[in-house]
């Protein structure tokens, strides 16, 4: 019997369209005679999990097979979460509203380090104890996601860590899973089934010692029988991988409310910075006639009237002129529109927007990431203010008139020149548009300048640099805020506490759980949402656990130095990611892999012929 959210309740809380379920597409099974009882939690609200593409494949995959029953969990919002506590409700799997603390298995997916206070939180609303060795019975806690490739900061929380690409770990995991439950063995020798599988981390398994500094000094298997290293795990064929052809179609709006249709997995550009263009690799692509049946499939069995085409980088996708052209063939007549959301300026092509445009008009993005070029260099972006100008001139040509550029503070090397670089480029941008003959022109020019705060990520060139103090990073928003100042221009930043905060639990290690469970004990959660996040709790958190913050966010390190992501091998090699540190340093470009391997190591680990599966190789640069 599930919990049961009476009326009074939800009319008391905002949105309750996020608790009620039975969404089209949604999957309901009888809970008797399923061997594996999985609750997919994200860990935030509805509207943004619901827009999470991996949550949409995983929750399908995992239904797929009939011993398996996947439902999805997300963090409930705070109005929601007071009346749970109040009536004693417990965190409870959307589908079939039973309590999550009765499944066998609680997987997060870690997107974002600011919401792992949210974990913790969930996990207790749903009583299940907030540490591992507390746990001795009840489901197993799974971690995946990106931010799993530097799982330590969840050491006491998390029984198991994938790492890499789930679709194929999890089946395994699974068929571990129903043969260790009909052996009624320990909770342990269930891990220790599974400790060997490739891209499996089991923190208990390992223990860490500390040098005098503060630095480790050793990280090793408390038994010779587990991996040294945990080597991440990738789907080869992405053609043949499981990818649904149907998606639950929400009853209210959520972020991404469109079909995300995935056209290929990793980057070959190479930006310094960029941890997914380094922990994705190698590239895999969909062909255009998979990648058409797929798209056919989902607009018949959801209804959208938008497609969004889903990479890190779409344009480099090698078959992208071809794939829009035909999406837009097949579909216009059902007033079906593309987007794509992440374009590089380099690759951006006229022809494309302006196929796109035929239907529907949405807005464009671009990323220059630095405002000088000597930065850009040092980033490895690749790219030009030339690449820029033209491509938005273009783009003011073809009747578009809002433009949002991405751009980055705080990089290494940086100083107030490149800053000012930020404002030279939208001011340039500006002039673009008034370059173009009025009668092109749309009007109501509106340019968006964003700028994040660097946070140095693990497995990047940049692992080893310093983050900007949130003073240093002040000053510098503060300059752009100045220098920034015209009706049709929008500056918008991160605000510098959140940023460190990132970098804190981006290069963490296993000492930090004890400071993340002492934040959610003072009322942290949604550290996200900037009307939630609280920073001088945070600090007490620190303090009370002798933790200097800065020495994980602010503190350079050597390149001898033991990371705590030293055990995950991602195929990239260390000495790979140093020279290109070097290589930055010097203000030295590396060609992207399409123009020729720069032997970054990805190859030797998954065998030859990995890279570009899929591809259209005539059309690869």
């Amino acid at each position: 019997m599930g919990v049961n959210l009476s009326d009074e309740m939800l009319y008391n809380v905002s949105k309750p369209e996020r608790y009620i379920g039975n969404e089209m597409n949604s999957v309901h099974k009888n809970p008797d005679g399923i061997d594996v009882r999985f609750a997919f939690c994200f860990p935030d609200i509805y509207e943004v999990g619901m827009s999470h593409l991996g949550m949409k494949i995983l929750y399908h995959m995992l239904n797929e097979r009939e011993d398996t029953y996947c439902e999805r969990v997300f963090a409930p919002w705070t109005d929601m979460e007071d009346e749970m506590r109040k009536r004693n409700i417990p965190l409870f799997a959307i589908e079939s509203r039973d309590e999550i603390k009765k499944f066998d298995f609680v997987g997060f997916t870690l997107q974002y380090e600011m919401s792992y206070t949210n974990i913790v939180n969930m996990l207790n609303l749903a009583g299940l104890p907030l540490r591992s060795k507390d746990r001795e019975d009840g489901p197993f806690i799974i971690c995946g996601g990106p931010c799993a490739y530097n799982p330590e900061p969840l050491y006491e929380i998390a029984d198991i860590f994938v790492i890499g690409e789930g679709e194929e770990v999890l089946d395994e995991i699974i068929d571990a899973y129903i043969k260790w439950k009909r052996s009624k063995n320990d909770r342990i020798q269930f891990l220790e089934s599974i400790a060997n599988i490739r891209g499996v981390y089991i923190p208990s398994f390992y223990d860490v010692e500390y040098n005098e500094d503060g630095t480790i000094k050793n990280f090793y298997p408390v038994d010779e029988k587990y991996p040294k290293t945990i080597q991440k795990r990738i789907i080869k064929n992405l053609d043949s991988a499981y990818f649904p052809d149907k998606i639950i179609v929400p009853y209210m709006d959520i972020v991404h409310d469109r079909i995300m249709l995935e056209v290929f997995r990793g980057c070959t550009r190479g930006c310094r910075f960029c941890q997914a263009g380094m922990v994705y690799r190698p590239v895999r692509e969909k062909t255009r006639e998979n990648l058409l049946k797929q798209a056919q499939k989902l607009i018949e069995n959801t209804g959208y009237e938008e497609i969004s085409l889903s990479s890190l980088s779409i344009c480099d996708y090698s078959d992208i002129e071809n794939l829009v052209m035909d999406l837009i063939e097949e579909h216009e007549k059902d007033k079906v529109g593309v987007s794509l959301p992440s374009l590089r300026i380099d690759s951006f092509s006229v022809d494309l927007i302006n196929e796109i445009q035929k239907v529907r008009k949405t807005g464009l993005t671009f990323a220059p990431e630095a405002g000088t070029q000597r930065m850009r260099d040092v980033i490895n972006k690749g790219v030009t203010e030339d690449d820029l100008i033209r491509s938005v001139t273009s783009a003011f040509s073809s009747g578009w008139s809002n433009i949002k550029l991405y751009f980055m503070i705080g990089l290494p090397t940086e100083g107030m020149d490149d800053i000012d670089g930020i404002a030279n480029m939208a001011y340039k941008v500006k002039d673009a548009y008034y370059s173009v003959p009025r009668e092109k022109r749309k009007g109501g020019l509106n340019i968006t300048v964003s700028t994040s705060s660097f946070v140095p990520k693990p497995f990047t060139p940049f692992q080893w640099d310093a983050q900007d103090s949130m003073e240093l990073l002040n000053e510098k928003q503060n300059f752009l805020k100045k220098r920034i100042r015209d009706r049709h221009i929008k500056y918008n930043w991160h605000e510098p506490e959140v940023s460190m905060l990132e970098a804190v639990f981006a290069r963490g290690d296993r000492r930090l759980s004890n400071v993340l469970i002492s934040a959610y004990k003072k009322g942290c959660k949604f550290d996200g949402w900037a009307d939630h996040f609280n920073f001088d709790l945070w600090m007490e958190a620190f303090k009370e656990n002798n933790i200097d913050p800065a020495f994980y966010a602010n503190r350079k390190r050597n390149y001898d130095e033991i990371l705590p992501w030293d055990h995950i091998d991602i195929g990239v090699k260390k000495e790979y990611l140093m020279n290109e540190r070097e290589k930055a340093m010097r203000g030295e470009l590396t060609r992207d892999c399409r123009a020729g391997c720069t032997n970054c190591g990805v190859m030797d680990l998954f065998g030859k012929g990995v890279c570009f599966n899929g591809s259209v190789h005539n059309k690869v640069l």
